[in-house]
This record gives C-alpha cells, sequence and structure tokens, in this order.
C-alpha cells in the first residue's frame, strides 16, 4: 500500500510530540497531502498550525490507518477515544512503548489490526531505524504500509516474536543516549587530559559521528574497523586494553546497561 492508497482514506495522527512531528514531517516531504491527515494532540504546537493538516478536528469515521504517538503515562485516557474504530478495516500503528499488542486488541476489540513500532531519536533527522511487529490480524498489506510510514524516518525490521520488542528497546530505542553519554565522558575525559571544553567536545562530536556513520556504511564488519584503528603496543590498543577488559569494560558494563533496560521495559509492559 502505497501514500496514494492512505490518501483516499485519511491517516489520524494520535499525538505530535517530538517524534509524531518528524514523523509528519518525513510524510508531508514524501508527498502525503496534508488535507488526508487528521492530527489530535491538546496543545499543538505553533509549527503543526502551519502545515495544513487537520489539527482537533472531527475524525474519520474508518481511516486507513491511527498511529497512536501518544507519551505511554497518556495511553489509558487517548485510547478509548478510538474504539468506535477498532474491529474494521482501520490499522492501528502504535510507537508508544511498554504497550502491549494484547492491550490494544482488549481496548479496541479483538479483531483489531495493530503494529506495535518502536523508533528511536535519530528519526528527528530521518536516520532512525524502527522495529515492527504485528498481531495476527495485521496481515503482509498492513506491515508494508507500516513499513511505508515508518520509513519516511529511517530503515525499518520486522521482528518474529513481539518478546523481542524489551530487547529492542534496550539496545536501538534506548540506545542514542549511552551514545550522548559517551560523547560526554570522553570529551570530559578530553579535559581531564588539558583540552579546553569547546574543544574536547568538538573532537568528540565529530569522532563518534563520523565513527558511526563509517561503520553503517564500510564493508568491513565493527570488529575489523577497530583493528585497523589499532597499532601493535600503539596508543589505540592502550585504551582498549582497559575498554575491552571482560570484568570492567565495555563488555561487561553493556551487558549489564542493557539488561537493565530490557528489565525495566518488561516491568512497564506488565
Amino acid at each position: 500500500m502505497t501514500f496514494n492508497d492512505i490518501s483516499a482514506r485519511g491517516l489520524v495522527l494520535l499525538g505530535c510530540g517530538k517524534m509524531g512531528s518528524a514523523m509528519l514531517q518525513g510524510w508531508l516531504d514524501r508527498g502525503l497531502p496534508p488535507e488526508a491527515i487528521w492530527v489530535s494532540d491538546p496543545n499543538p504546537s505553533e509549527w503543526l498550525l502551519h502545515q495544513g493538516v487537520h489539527v482537533n478536528e472531527p475524525l474519520p469515521q474508518a481511516p486507513a490507518i491511527v498511529l497512536v504517538a501518544v507519551k505511554p503515562q497518556m495511553m489509558a485516557a487517548a485510547l478509548p477515544t478510538l474504539k468506535a474504530m477498532g474491529g474494521g478495516p482501520t490499522l492501528f500503528l502504535s510507537v508508544a512503548a511498554g504497550t502491549s499488542l494484547d492491550h490494544f486488541a482488549s481496548v479496541l476489540g479483538t479483531g483489531t489490526p495493530v503494529i506495535r513500532a518502536m523508533p528511536n531519536t535519530p528519526a528527528a533527522i530521518g536516520r532512525g531505524i524502527t522495529a515492527l511487529v504485528g498481531n495476527a490480524h495485521a496481515d503482509e498489506t498492513a506491515l508494508d504500509l507500516a513499513e511505508t510510514l515508518l520509513s519516511a524516518v529511517g530503515q525499518t525490521v520486522r521482528l518474529e516474536d513481539e518478546a523481542q520488542m524489551d530487547a529492542v528497546t534496550a539496545v536501538s530505542g534506548s540506545g542514542p543516549a549511552y551514545v550522548f553519554h559517551l560523547i560526554e565522558t570522553l570529551a570530559a575525559a578530553g579535559v581531564a587530559q588539558g583540552l579546553p571544553e569547546d574543544l574536547a567536545m568538538r573532537l568528540a562530536l565529530a569522532t563518534v559521528g563520523g565513527a558511526g556513520q563509517l561503520a553503517e556504511t564500510a564493508a568491513e564488519t565493527p570488529a575489523q574497523l577497530r583493528e585497523n584503528v589499532t597499532s601493535p603496543a600503539g596508543t589505540t590498543a592502550a585504551a582498549l586494553a582497559v575498554l575491552m577488559d571482560p570484568d570492567t569494560g565495555f563488555p561487561a558494563l553493556l551487558q549489564r546497561a542493557v539488561q537493565a533496560a530490557a528489565d525495566r521495559s518488561r516491568e512497564l509492559g506488565q
């Protein structure tokens, strides 16, 4: 299904914060007519009000898709308002963390096609990656539609099982924060070695950004790229001896961090 198909029946965006705005901008840039989009948001931004979309107007009865982008704590109040659209041809696509497919079915009706997705914040610059998984009523056409929409803000991957969503949340959903903290701490380490703060931050930002781009586009694996930078008994090798220590380095630290995030994701989904 393409944007032309969506245009005929309409799209409803429930919630238009940072993630919703990023997706909306991507859709408009790709040619989805603004008059085919209805946005429901209690506090619409000035930017949203000037995009030509329907803002807080009566919703179509059976849109092609409802994309749920409200914060998890708002879900209990927001989702029941859409119950009349459940159980029919409207596809529900959720990018809200922690709300299971079963919960959507319990509110909207068991016959409702629902796809759960986990994007991440680089979607704001079109560099996100979104994992998605559907319930038994979301067929291949529905998944294709979801990927069409989500690809407007980056890459998409399909999961085999909803149980994988907690791990995805811990790796790519929360992962940008880990990288941002790496930038902070790398810059701080540079300051500790005598660099001015602004120069240390500039070096850290460009190094992490450039290395990430290289890792994503190079034919070599990250392990090979690491080896390419590492001369025997050189400066990089000295640093990696600390970072790769199996007890105190990145391997153990990131295992614990990702485990903590995945465990918290499971708790929030209860």
